[in-house]
């Protein structure tokens, strides 16, 4: 069974996020940049799937501009077994992400697709969902443990009340949460390993794909500075403060 696994290039999450000054979006000049943790949790899941004998190979995809080879050769460090960059320079949007990755499907035909929920970047925990919708297979979102037996999967996932299990049968899409696994550390052999692995570059014309979107960014606002907080005489007076001012009670 292949295993095809969605890996995105975001800023890294250690680095402050700094709003270019025309707030047209994020400034991303000359910095680090890594994989969306999430996404690195989803090929640690497919490693493991694949250690554990269920998956034959897995298959990193990546779309985006071309510095995403980088992304991609890191997963190939982590397990992959080879890599497809869908290129292009155009800002993508999570619908057309989720109809390229619906066209490298139909090519590659896996058994299982494996995304993080969401990136760090944008937060829209979308495309696992339209990926699923669009290829019309059952999804298994915020999983939080996965396993395979008799040919399905048993997922458990993390709802509001606590904990949901699920069996969907295969193929189908899975999104990964964050206590699913904990990603190995990627070790210098496996790093120069990856670089002689098959990394094959496609543009989106080439899958037949439309990436135009109807969404249009207006304006990107960093969040309003805290004020400093204050000391009150009594209770009576915060009272009155949070009626008041804040207007909370």
């Amino acid at each position: 069974m292949k295993v095809l696994v969605a890996v995105k290039r975001v800023v890294d999450y250690n680095v402050k996020v700094r709003v270019k000054s025309d707030q047209s979006g994020v400034d991303v000049a000359n910095v680090k940049m890594s994989m969306n943790p999430f996404d690195e949790i989803a090929m640690e899941e497919a490693v493991r799937l694949k250690e554990k004998g269920v998956a034959t190979e897995v298959i990193a995809v990546s779309c985006g501009v071309t510095q995403c080879q980088e992304t991609l050769r890191t997963a190939m460090a982590i397990g992959a077994d080879r890599a497809i960059l869908v290129e292009t320079a155009q800002e993508l949007q999570p619908l057309a992400v989720a109809k390229l990755l619906k066209a490298v499907f139909d090519k590659e035909q896996p058994g299982l697709v494996v995304l993080g929920k969401q990136a760090i970047d944008d937060d829209c925990n979308q495309t696992g969902q339209m990926l699923a919708a669009l290829a019309d297979l059952p999804q298994a979102t915020f999983a939080s443990k996965v396993e395979a037996a008799d040919g399905k999967l048993s997922v458990t996932r993390e709802v509001d009340g606590g904990m949901e299990t699920l069996s969907i049968s295969m193929p189908a899409v899975i999104t990964a949460d964050l206590r699913l696994n904990e990603p190995r550390y990627v070790t210098l052999p496996n790093i120069m390993k990856a670089k002689k692995k098959q990394l094959d570059v496609l543009k989106p014309e080439d899958l037949g794909v439309d990436i135009s979107s109807g969404i249009k960014t207006l304006k990107v606002t960093e969040p309003p500075k805290r004020s400093a907080g204050i000391k009150v005489p009594d209770v009576a007076t915060l009272v009155a403060k949070l009626k008041n001012e804040a207007k909370v009670i």
